[in-house]
């Protein structure tokens, strides 16, 4: 039996840059997706004066006034599916890292059942379609933040806390490894069936290849998707490339899995819809920014969110990113994404220049979820943290140009070295919970107040190796029980002794 499907035809009236506009078609939505060429599609901006204004997606040179346009008079949907993961692909989620195209004929999805989220049976997904502009969940489907998403930094983990389904801003100047941290938290969820959306936007070639590969040398990107829209792609590809990273996120979040978004970075993003706006000649507002931006980034991050057991209870973790000039974060965009996030995480140039690494600036660095979302052993150890780092900084302000300092001062500036070198953390190195609990209990214990600089570092590398030779099964308890018990805390005291007589012997 032959399907037929009904396009309605329409034509191109003017083009201008990535920008088109059409007449012909009577029965269109905003968001719809229009045929132009087999290279070029538009999505429907807006409606003026009986003509329809559409962005250019694909290869933009291709239009051309007179063209024909095929209009499906249906929402712009994508594939969605477990075959994208491990892939690369555009806006329009095509693949583009050379291998098979097509991505969601041979993607397998699990139904599950109520009990326990059991896999019931395998059906073959090849014609599962999302929206790409879809609804946000409502407030009924929701349930509150309450499961830690561990980022693998002490820092981080101890002192800003993030919880499955929460928003944290990325905030920082260029150059500062804010998308350091972003990959860093991709990889520390290998193993932790957490299905993780890396997405690009007004990147270059050479940058975006450079985190493929750090993901394929750590054996990430096979729970990973990389979304990208390059820097030498079309404005319109670089509005549309968060949506796509969402719409694909959710396929999984409806399914009951945890799923963390990180958008590299959302300025670009603004600025490639500031210029949709003005080449649309719309009202540009403040630093020429439409009006509606406040609208949709906001539309796109209450996407976020966590879902309640009655409707699978899976969760999506947005990560956006933005850049600030000269550390001025009351700067426009940021401004805005600040007051739609929970929280953010600011990163300090001048922290960076003087080698501190991460470079979090504590003072202006919260997250709202709190520790409720915490382990009880990090709680436990981290209480008074930000407080005593906090001011430690202020310390060091006061006495940066003072000669006579009393011995209580100088044990508080001390022990508040000893905090910044522990927090230090390279490149690509996560802890998992059982280091950050060892780390953390040698810091409330003074083990490390008696160690000089050079020395701390050399305790972060070696008191593992030790722990895992002498009581590896503690490891394990500890990721096991979450919290500090007598025993932990006997054990720890012993191998931290043990650790340091045969130190001396050896020396």
């Amino acid at each position: 039996m032959e399907i037929f499907q009904i396009h309605e035809v329409g034509k191109i009236k003017e083009v201008k840059k990535s920008i088109a506009k059409i007449v012909g078609l009577t029965q269109c939505m905003i968001g719809q997706l229009l045929d132009i060429t087999p290279n070029t599609r538009g999505i429907i901006m807006g409606f003026v004066e009986g003509e329809i204004i559409v962005f250019l997606l694909g290869k933009v040179e291709e239009a051309r006034v007179g063209l024909s346009v095929s209009s499906h008079m249906q929402p712009f949907t994508i594939p969605v599916g477990e075959g994208f993961l491990g892939r690369i692909v555009n806006a329009l989620a095509e693949p583009i890292d050379g291998k098979r195209r097509d991505v969601a004929a041979s993607a397998r999805v699990a139904e599950y059942v109520d009990e326990g989220n059991v896999p019931k049976a395998t059906v073959q997904a090849s014609r599962i379609r999302y929206p790409v502009f879809r609804p946000a969940p409502s407030v009924l489907e929701r349930s509150p933040i309450e499961d830690s998403l561990e980022m693998g930094s002490l820092l981080i983990d101890s002192m800003i806390p993030i919880g499955k389904g929460q928003r944290e801003l990325i905030v920082g100047d260029r150059m500062t490894g804010k998308t350091t941290i972003g990959i860093d938290a991709i990889l520390n969820q290998k193993g932790k069936n957490i299905v993780c959306i890396y997405c690009c936007i007004g990147r270059s070639y050479a940058s975006i290849q450079k985190v493929i590969e750090t993901l394929k040398a750590n054996g990430a990107l096979e729970y990973t998707i990389v979304v990208v829209a390059y820097a030498a792609s079309s404005s319109g590809e670089q509005y549309l490339c968060p949506y796509t990273a969402a719409t694909l996120g959710e396929y999984f979040m409806d399914r009951g899995r945890d799923v963390f978004v990180v958008f590299d970075d959302m300025t670009k993003h603004a600025w490639a819809y500031r210029q949709l706006s003005l080449l649309l000649e719309r009202p540009p507002g403040r630093n020429a920014y439409p009006g509606d931006i406040f609208y949709i980034h906001s539309q796109l991050m209450e996407r976020a969110g966590k879902y309640s057991p009655e409707f699978q209870g899976g969760s999506m973790t947005f990560f956006p990113i933005v850049d600030t000039i000269q550390g001025d974060v009351t700067g426009y965009i940021p401004s805005n994404l600040i007051s739609m996030t929970d929280g953010q995480i600011y990163l300090n140039a001048s922290l960076f220049n003087s080698g501190i690494r991460p470079a979090i600036d504590i003072g202006l660095s919260v997250s709202r979820i709190g520790n409720k979302v915490q382990s009880e052993a990090i709680k436990e150890l981290s209480s008074s943290l930000r407080l005593e780092y906090l001011r430690y900084n202020e310390l060091v302000k006061i006495t940066r140009f003072k000669t006579n300092i009393s011995a209580e001062v100088n044990q508080r500036l001390r022990q508040g070295e000893v905090l910044t070198q522990l927090f230090s953390q390279e490149n690509n190195n996560s802890y998992c919970l059982a280091k950050q609990v060892i780390l953390l209990y040698a810091l409330q214990r003074r083990v490390l107040s008696a160690l000089v600089s050079g020395e701390v570092e050399n305790f972060k590398v070696n008191i593992f190796e030790f722990i895992d030779e002498a009581s590896p099964d503690l490891v394990k308890e500890i990721t096991k029980e979450k919290k500090m018990t007598v025993s932990i805390k006997r054990r720890l005291d012993e191998l931290f002794v043990a650790f340091f007589r045969e130190r001396d012997k050896e020396a």
